[in-house]
């Protein structure tokens, strides 16, 4: 009861804020005014394009990839990119929003380009999380990205007003030109643009270890979100289950040698004898020393745990080859005590992750032997 309280106070908290930006939002879409005052809208500015992100990516963001409970939004080898331009684009919103008059054309385009960048990122963001998360904190950003576009427009058209510019530079005069433009025709010109911008800002990021498709696969090097294009290897984890699971269906055949599928919670996987043997091993354990294969059980979770937790390193095959001649020796030990202490050792063997119609079957055949 107490967790059910806290996290209604905490949505509470969170979605405060949010409700009272689209309020506003609404009250300037059909009115061309706003409702709160400027104090007022400076905390909701701090608050949801200052903290939001900032709380999101050190408190709720995962570090890693995990196919078992929550996972990385962004790619763990790739987020310094997309954690760099966050920053970048809440800095160029506030010094957009203190200053009162414009700078140089460049300066300006430069600008207006890096709120386009973070009105973009946030809206694919928003389409990763995939949950309602968004309308807490994503939606209030765009909205707030949006005013200022609109600002700064107003801001360079009385400029412009009070002042004519005047420059021999040919750059500065095709940037003023630019800005001059109707917002239709401007902010597209501005989204190429970005291009560019982007291009710099990962040029330099590559000194830091950063690869060139960074920002892509930021997104799509993760599990179980909007973008992820790794859930495929998921498909033969069961979480807080055997790991070897894993091991048998990613090793390399001709190593781990897969000899048929098998079910475990209600869920295909992929055997191999290694893991029937380790399975027999365990069943035998567990009706002859119960007391002793607890033991053995909760420690081996702790190991299962682990490998889960860094799943993205587990699953590559030449991982599952190691693991697998790694286990090796256990395997002949786990095959010696079950001959030893089993009448019908192979019978057992073969019986580990069938289904109960299966495994019905199987022993009806073999009284009929």
């Amino acid at each position: 009861m107490i967790y059910a309280i806290t996290f209604i106070i905490f949505i509470i908290l969170l979605g405060a804020p949010s409700l009272l930006v689209v309020i506003d939002f609404l009250k300037f879409l059909f009115t061309g005014e706003r409702l709160y005052k400027a104090k007022f809208i400076r905390a909701l500015e701090i608050i949801t394009v200052g903290i939001f992100p900032i709380f999101y990516l050190t408190t709720i963001e995962r570090t890693n990839n995990t196919c078992c409970g929550d996972s990385a939004t962004f790619s763990p080898d790739h987020k310094l990119t997309i954690y760099v331009l966050i920053l970048l684009c809440i800095a160029n919103y506030f010094y957009s929003t203190f200053r009162t008059t414009i700078k140089s054309p460049i300066l300006e385009v430069f600008i207006n380009s890096i709120l386009l960048i973070g009105l973009t990122l946030n809206i694919f963001v928003a389409i990763q999380i995939y949950i309602p998360v968004w309308l807490l904190g994503n939606l209030p950003i765009t909205i707030f990205f949006i005013y200022q576009l609109i600002n700064n427009q107003k801001l360079f058209i009385k400029e412009n007003e009070l002042n004519a510019h005047n420059t021999e530079n040919a750059l500065e005069k095709l940037a003023w030109k630019l800005l001059k433009l109707r917002p239709i025709i401007k902010f597209p010109i501005l989204l190429v643009i970005c291009l560019p911008i982007l291009t710099i800002i990962i040029c330099l990021l590559m000194l830091f270890g950063q690869k060139p498709d960074a920002i892509i696969r930021a997104f799509t090097d993760t599990y179980k979100h909007g973008f992820s294009q790794l859930d495929h290897l998921c498909d033969n984890v069961t979480c807080g289950g055997h790991f070897l699971c894993s091991v048998a269906a990613n090793g390399h055949k001709e190593i781990v040698h897969p000899i048929r599928n098998g079910e475990r919670n209600g869920g295909k996987i992929i055997c191999n004898r290694q893991l029937l043997i380790a399975n027999a091993f365990e069943e035998l354990i567990a009706e002859r020393v119960p007391k002793f294969h607890k033991i053995i059980r909760r420690n081996y979770n702790k190991v299962g745990n682990l490998i889960h937790l860094y799943y993205y390193v587990f699953n590559k095959k030449i991982i599952s080859d190691i693991v697998y001649i790694l286990m090796k020796p256990l395997e002949i030990g786990f095959l010696i005590i079950i001959y030893t202490l089993d009448r019908k050792p192979e019978n057992r063997i073969m019986q580990q992750y069938l289904s109960k119609f299966d495994r019905q079957k199987l022993n009806e055949q073999i009284k009929l032997l």
